[in-house]
């Protein structure tokens, strides 16, 4: 793993864990903490569901898997910051981590659905988000205070949404939020919440700092922000990177097989990716995997002829709507480096 920070424990796996495709692996999933990961006793650890409910509940994981019908979902989670490096090309970011193309992976999630507990509890008729709380205290937000955000109702009922205690059929480690985490596929991983502890239903947004101050998209023009400016983060947008070769690798002149990832939006598959061997000028359309489903990513993969000498591979992806990527990081860079869509460049020196 590329380790970025150690406390709060923050990794990517390198770019050739992740060429294979499908599934990834346990000790390759990336890592994404805001605060030391809670130690939570399972035998003692209860879900408290309360809010603008009829019926208040208190759940063990024995009573949750007992009361509701278990299924799956196989999603692939992306932090908001993933790429962000390419940003900070651009214009420095100071304080935030410096993801490369990996913060992201894919895994099969087993729990229960947050729409079958919602229901058990009762929502009264004005509820409209759904929030999420853990005992993980950040000292990222001011004051001090546990994780906490939350989703709109409209997504929370949707049947892809867990509360997962299972991770490619093995228990949830606990760096990915054991005992019980929710799964909010096609949304920034900030809204997966890790370590659960408590769902509210509400008729605001959470008003803690990961909702109001964090993960939202701030205006790059001069100016100060505060709580609740920018656009607020939640569906993932039309996303692709290379993986390999590595940038700034030195691979033989000649036909090079070039792969990678595409990540289309919620609602969305993605329909193409074009791969350039020339910064752009001249493209060639890559094999593109079939969807394995509506919320995971698809790899991709091309040969290009590549002269002696400097080299710079560019991928674009189009996703079912007929969306594009932008081509310049210039185009998307924001203060807090989130949200980086652009084409990716991989420079290459061929021998």
């Amino acid at each position: 793993m590329v380790v970025h920070e150690r406390e709060p424990f923050n990794a990517e796996p390198p770019p050739a864990a992740l060429t294979g495709g499908g599934i990834t692996p346990l000790d390759a999933f990336y890592s994404r903490n805001h605060g030391p990961v809670p130690d939570v006793d399972p035998a003692g650890w209860r879900l408290e569901v309360d809010g603008l409910v009829e019926r208040r509940l208190s759940l063990s994981a024995a009573e949750l898997r007992a009361r509701f019908e278990e299924t799956e979902v196989t999603a692939t989670l992306q932090c908001a910051g993933n790429r962000r490096t390419e940003l900070t090309g651009v214009r420095d970011i100071p304080g935030e981590t410096p993801w490369g193309p990996c913060a992201l992976s894919t895994a099969r999630f087993r729990g229960v659905r947050l729409a079958d507990v919602l229901a058990c509890a009762g929502l009264a008729p004005r509820t409209a988000h759904i929030a999420f709380t853990a005992p993980d205290v950040s000292p990222l937000a001011d004051p001090p205070q546990p994780y906490g955000v939350s989703i709109p109702l409209g997504k929370a009922l949707g049947p892809e949404v867990l509360l997962a205690w299972t991770m490619n059929d093995r228990p949830l480690p606990r760096v990915h939020g054991a005992p019980l985490r929710a799964v909010v596929p096609g949304w920034i991983g900030a809204r997966s919440v890790k370590w659960l502890h408590r769902v509210t239903a509400r008729t605001t947004p959470s008003d803690g700092y990961f909702q109001t101050t964090a993960y939202r998209l701030l205006p790059a023009g001069p100016g100060r922000t505060g709580p609740g400016d920018g656009v607020p983060l939640g569906p993932l947008t039309l996303n692709c990177a290379v993986l390999s070769p590595a940038d700034g690798s030195r691979p033989p002149a000649g036909p090079t097989v070039i792969t990678g990832y595409a990540l289309a939006g919620e609602g969305r598959t993605v329909a193409r990716v074009d791969v350039s061997p020339d910064g752009g000028r001249s493209w060639t359309r890559a094999d593109l995997d079939e969807a394995a489903g509506p919320w995971v990513w698809q790899h991709w993969r091309t040969v290009l002829d590549l002269p002696a000498g400097a080299s710079e591979v560019v991928a674009r992806a189009w996703d079912c709507a007929g969306a594009t990527t932008p081509e310049s990081p210039a185009t998307v860079w924001n203060p807090k480096g989130y949200a980086n869509t652009s084409w990716p460049r991989v420079r290459l020196y061929c021998g």
